[in-house]
Formats: structure tokens, sequence, C-alpha cells
């Protein structure tokens, strides 16, 4: 991490640039990790509250993605940014560690985020398979189709159970990481499969601008970086269970 932010007799005197922040170019409120001891690595990072207008933030470029367009992302830039005392976000160094343990409910959230573009995707490949006809019968009615859906609809339904599953235990107080990463990991990597299904079923017509499949396609890939990877979701699946 380059970012700092040193010590005034004010407050804080922020330095550095951000990349691919989401909603940056529309939010009120940033959240800034600064480094501010280098001597401790990762431990010597702070968070910090910043609002928008406060002089020295400014958005840099924003990112023309291959998916999920619907939501910005762009960079943050910091100048000389002064911020208060009081804009520390919890305790000085504390910034990494606290940023660490709000990952289990994002991986949760882009675990749900996967099962709803899969159920879109497996909707729009079903209602095609039914409209469709060539030879005079739906294809539907094919066995290969039929199969497609069925593997289609089978992960979907796995992706949404292991995610209530892990989001029940988060809300108990008995989060489990290695089944929040199972979660991640099960249904990012089911909604590749099923998005690609959706594009085969519909053939040339998905691949054509407009297509909400084609969307669906586009918006899954990300579902497999956000988070953490998912080799970093392997990792921790795979540690935890060693540690049995």
């Amino acid at each position: 991490m380059e970012t700092t932010a040193k010590r005034t007799s004010a407050g804080w005197d922020l330095n550095g640039t951000k990349n691919l922040c989401t909603n940056a170019p529309v939010a009120g409120t940033f959240v800034i990790m600064a480094v501010t001891d280098r001597t401790k690595g990762a431990r010597g990072i702070s968070a910090f509250l910043v609002e928008r207008g406060n002089p020295g933030l400014a958005i840099g470029r924003v990112e023309d993605k291959l998916g999920v367009r619907g939501s910005v992302t762009s960079q943050v830039l910091l100048t000389d940014c002064e911020v208060p005392r009081d804009a520390l976000l919890g305790r000085p160094e504390e910034g990494f560690v606290n940023a660490l343990r709000i990952l289990d409910g994002g991986r949760i959230g882009i675990g749900a985020m996967a099962v709803g573009l899969s159920q879109g995707a497996f909707e729009e490949a079903l209602r095609y398979a039914r409209d469709r006809v060539q030879f005079g019968r739906p294809i539907a009615d094919h066995q290969a189709i039929q199969f497609m859906l069925a593997d289609m609809a089978t992960r979907t339904e796995g992706s949404r159970w292991l995610t209530y599953h892990a989001a029940t235990l988060a809300d108990q107080g008995r989060a489990k990481p290695e089944i929040i990463s199972m979660a991640k990991l099960f249904a990012s990597e089911a909604l590749a499969f099923v998005a690609d299904s959706a594009i085969q079923i519909q053939g040339g017509s998905a691949y054509v601008s407009g297509n909400p499949v084609g969307r669906f396609y586009r918006d899954a890939r990300v579902t497999r970086i956000y988070e953490g990877t998912s080799e970093i979701q392997r990792l921790i699946i795979g540690r935890a269970m060693l540690r049995r």
C-alpha cells in the first residue's frame, strides 16, 4: 500500500491514489486505508473517514468495465488531503485488521449476488427453451436442453442454500469463515456454469447486444474475483480442513 497518512498539528495529511473504488464517483463518504507506520507492515495501516468535497480529495479515471456496469468504479486521488483527528476510524494501526473482519459479510453478499444472477440467467434460458421452436417443436423438448436446464437449476439451488446456511450462521453470531468461503466459492463458480449454459441454449441470439443473458455472462465473471478470488477461498477452506 502506497497511500500514507501523516500526523499534523490539526489531524492527518493523506496522500496517494486508490484504484478500482466501487461507486466512488457517486459516494458521499469515503473510507480511506493509509499507512501510518511503515515498519509494521499490514499492522501499520489505519482507516479514515473522508467526506466528499474535502480539499485534496478528487475522483480520477472512471473505468470502462467488462461487466457490472450499473455500478461505477474509479480512482480516488488524495493530494495533501487534510482531515481532523476524529476522522480516524477506530484505533491507529487497526485498519487492516478491521477490514478483514468485514470480509465475511462481503463474501456472503457476493454469494447472494451470484445466486441472483444464476436465477436470472436460468429463467431467461428456460423461457427461451419453451418459446423457441425448431423442426416443429420447442427446443425444451430435446433431452440435451433438459439436461442443461437440470444442471443449471441444481447448481442454482445448491448455491442458494449454501449461501443461506452461511448467512444464518453469521446472523446467529456463529460465523464460520470456511463455510462462508464455501458459499462464495460455490455460488460464483456455479454462476459461471449457469451463465455460460444460458448463452449456449440461446445460441447466436444470446451473442448480440441487448440480450439479458449477455449481461448476466459479463457480470458473472467478477464474482470469482470480488472479496477474495476463488483461489483465496480454496486456501481458507483447505487450511480450515487441516485444522480439524
